[in-house]
Formats: structure tokens, C-alpha cells, sequence
């Protein structure tokens, strides 16, 4: 039997898979059991993107309004790290069933 787990990966707000052998050394159950777990938690993913891009709007309102240069590079620094995770969670999101390589947390 391999080994493998759900990592939490508190930037994004999930768990992600880490296999630590390939995806074809896990039996038929592990495989199964990995996909069932793994589906549950992409199904979150859509509902978290979500929740980034209402910040992010939020944000953006707050940029508009904002005269002080230096505030405004922080309001924009935090909206491009917010669109980096939606961008990682969208990555995440298109790893199918087929967990074919081995994972890890970004």
C-alpha cells in the first residue's frame, strides 16, 4: 500500500493531494478512495473562486476611490495576489479523476 494525504493549503483554502509514489504504484481502492476525496474537494473550488472574485470587486471599488499612491500599491498588490489564487484554483480545479502524477501543495 502507498502512502498519500490531503495536505491543507491555507493560501488557497483546500486540501490538496500529495502522493509520494506514482499515481500507477496505488492500488485499485487507493486510487478509488483518492478520486472520491479528491472530487469533493474540487467540487468546493467553483464556490471559492467565487468568494475571491467578490473581493476582489470589493477591492477594486477601493482602489477607484483611493488618492494616496502608496495605499493604492498595496490595494493593488493585494487584488493581483487574490487573482493569483483564483488563477492556482483553477489550475487545481481542471486536475481531473486521473490524478496521473504525483501532487504537491503549491
Amino acid at each position: 500500500m502507498g502512502k498519500y494525504r490531503f495536505q491543507w493549503n491555507e493560501r488557497l483554502r483546500i486540501s490538496l493531494p500529495v502522493m509520494e509514489q506514482d499515481w500507477e504504484l496505488y492500488d485499485g481502492a487507493e486510487q478509488a478512495d483518492m478520486v472520491e476525496r479528491w472530487e469533493l474537494i474540487r467540487g468546493t473550488i467553483p464556490d471559492r473562486i467565487m468568494e475571491l472574485e467578490r473581493v476582489i470587486r470589493v477591492k477594486q471599488n477601493e482602489l477607484f476611490e483611493e488618492d494616496s499612491f502608496p495605499e493604492s500599491c498595496r490595494i493593488n498588490s493585494e487584488i493581483a495576489e487574490l487573482a493569483s489564487r483564483i488563477n492556482d484554483l483553477q489550475i487545481w480545479y481542471r486536475v481531473s479523476q486521473e490524478l496521473e502524477t504525483p501532487l504537491s501543495p503549491s
